[in-house]
């Protein structure tokens, strides 16, 4: 089987309202932001998660796209705990907090969260099947992102924690046969003004 590399664009759903239903103005304004600045990348799909936030910010960024790149919903794509550490694994001295920040999701997220993160590094990470190199979007959430970053990076799977991502930031991960994974870029806000830079970051975390 022939393969090639694949290069896959991970960004964060838009500035979310309080009760996560829909994007806010600057939201929408960094989802089209986005979608101009991938304006020129040959996606060949776009690829979300079947929440709201999520959703929207794809149909925003898919209309700045050709009309020929299809818009696809993905519940692996979507928002859960991809994988919950055991004690012994983590630092001993920020066990604690990384567990309890852990522990406040939903058992839903959290007891099926490992199957879906599996099922998002079958179909999205890895070279691509075929002669022409593939560029893909998935429009997902920050746990998501955290773990394609530590996946490509070979961290330990409890990793995923303590990798931060703005809304509607830009991470790239190349993967070519017969080599490590490429971290190209991550958390990019290069395409957003600085008023819409960091939203959905911890304060004490923005430079």
């Amino acid at each position: 089987m022939t393969a090639a590399t694949r290069f896959l664009y991970v960004a964060r759903h838009g500035e979310a309202s309080p009760d996560e239903t829909e994007l806010t103005e600057r939201g929408r304004q960094q989802a089209v932001l986005l979608g101009e600045r991938l304006r020129g990348v040959p996606l060949s799909a776009v690829h979300h998660g079947p929440l709201p936030r999520a959703a929207e910010t794809a149909r925003l960024v898919h209309e700045q796209l050709r009309k020929d790149v299809p818009l696809l919903v993905s519940e692996p794509a979507g928002d859960y705990v991809p994988y919950v550490p055991q004690r012994e694994e983590l630092p001993e001295d920020s066990a604690d907090r990384l567990l309890g920040f852990v522990e406040q999701f939903p058992e839903a997220e959290r007891s099926r969260g490992p199957e879906l993160a599996g099922a998002a590094l079958a179909r999205f990470t890895g070279p691509a099947e075929g002669t022409d190199p593939r560029h893909e979007l998935v429009v997902t959430h920050a746990f998501l992102a955290a773990w394609f970053v530590r996946d490509a990076l070979d961290a330990p799977a409890w990793r995923w924690l303590g990798l931060n991502h703005s809304n509607a930031a830009l991470t790239v991960i190349r993967y070519t046969p017969g080599r490590p994974a490429a971290l190209v870029m991550f958390n990019d806000m290069g395409h957003l003004p600085e008023e819409l830079r960091w939203t959905g970051f911890p304060p004490e975390l923005r430079v």
